[in-house]
């Protein structure tokens, strides 16, 4: 590819539909086969009005006198990129439409093997090395490099703020630890910094991970199913949102022995601390609340992660780190009911506008 054309005509509709597109991003092929992560973009029409519940909520500023700026055309472009989490995709359009109503550019990225990259033959989500990321990043970053300056005009490189879940959470810490000066800030929403339990407890599973990791790594480890997460956020069981069946199934991806390393691996890493050099910002529910079978009490709590001991490892992180926690608020933050995830826009959006550069 060498002009705007031939850049612009990969984009295609997206199945979130109008405002959405998406973009193929070719990768090296590995023992499976060809691989590809996704890169998604909402781009309205210029004289698309926002959907009125992002309008009303945005006139909430005024009278707050809290509204964000937006972005200053004279100066770099401000760019969210979002990555979700462990047998996930995007499918966040609430978000993605009332940040870019608040001034920012909005795009997601669906990493290789998961979502809308996830190919026929290929073992769901699994990689042995988180570090593979890197390449879907990089591909990502380097084509919304180009797709800025050809919707804008401006060659000024984009400041980029990540905004980013649970697994993705740690993908993009490590991954910010290792590129500094890349991000203007670091959003992280239930991030997935350690092993449920404790240290100890992650210290133990590695022992017992090892010998598999080594030997069968795509082993699949047989543990009850725990569909109580997705029955809270599916609009088939108790929640809101239409989950697609395959990107997102009732119980989750296998977990694999080699994946399992991986992860395990990155928390450890957290433990050892980071060094970010961006600003930090950690969205957490109020409480943790893991069990298999779903009760009503799941709706106000995190099914997945330990936030307690998440809001300690955040800390570690970066020298500028902030945890806000969310009293009701799932595992996802911005997928709970609707006066937490407002609150949560609302945070976030005035957290971007604090550093805009």
């Amino acid at each position: 590819m060498t002009t705007t054309e031939e850049t612009v005509s990969l984009w295609k509709p997206d199945v979130l539909g109008h405002g959405y597109e998406c973009m193929d991003l070719p990768m090296k092929a590995d023992e499976e086969g060809p691989v590809k992560a996704t890169l998604i973009r909402y781009a309205p029409p210029a004289a698309q009005p926002a959907p009125q519940g992002v309008l009303d909520f945005l006139a909430s500023f005024t009278k707050r006198k809290r509204r964000p700026a937006p972005a200053d055309p004279g100066g770099a472009p401000r760019v969210v990129l979002y990555l979700h989490g462990w047998a996930d995709y995007f499918l966040q359009t609430e978000l993605a439409e009332y940040l870019t109503a608040s001034g920012f550019h909005f795009y997601a990225l669906d990493l290789r093997k998961f979502g809308r990259s996830l190919l026929p033959g290929q073992t769901p989500g699994y990689t042995s090395d988180l570090g593979i990321y890197d390449q879907d990043l990089a591909a990502a970053l380097h084509e919304i490099e180009r797709d800025i300056a050809s919707r804008t005009g401006n060659a000024t490189p984009p400041t980029i703020h990540m905004l980013a879940h649970s697994l993705g959470g740690l993908i993009a810490a490590l991954w910010a630890d290792r590129n500094p000066g890349r991000l203007g800030t670091l959003v992280l929403n239930s991030p997935w910094l350690e092993l449920q339990g404790s240290s100890l407890v992650r210290s133990i599973a590695m022992h017992l991970v090892e010998p598999f990791a080594r030997t069968d790594p795509k082993r699949p480890f047989r543990f009850p199913e725990m569909p109580a997460y997705w029955e809270s956020v599916s609009n088939e069981g108790h929640g809101e949102w239409m989950l697609d069946p395959v990107w997102r199934p009732r119980a989750s991806f296998p977990i694999r022995a080699g994946w399992t390393k991986a992860v395990l691996a990155g928390h450890a890493a957290v433990e050892r601390k980071l060094n970010i050099d961006a600003p930090v910002l950690v969205l957490l529910s109020g409480r943790t609340r893991i069990q298999a079978e779903w009760t009503a009490d799941l709706m106000r709590a995190d099914a997945v992660i330990d936030v307690e001991e998440t809001s300690r490892r955040a800390l570690g992180l970066a020298r500028r780190t902030a945890v806000f926690r969310y009293p009701g608020a799932l595992h996802d933050v911005f997928l709970s009911r609707r006066t937490v995830r407002q609150q949560a826009y609302r945070d976030v959006a005035v957290w971007l506008a604090a550093y805009p550069y």
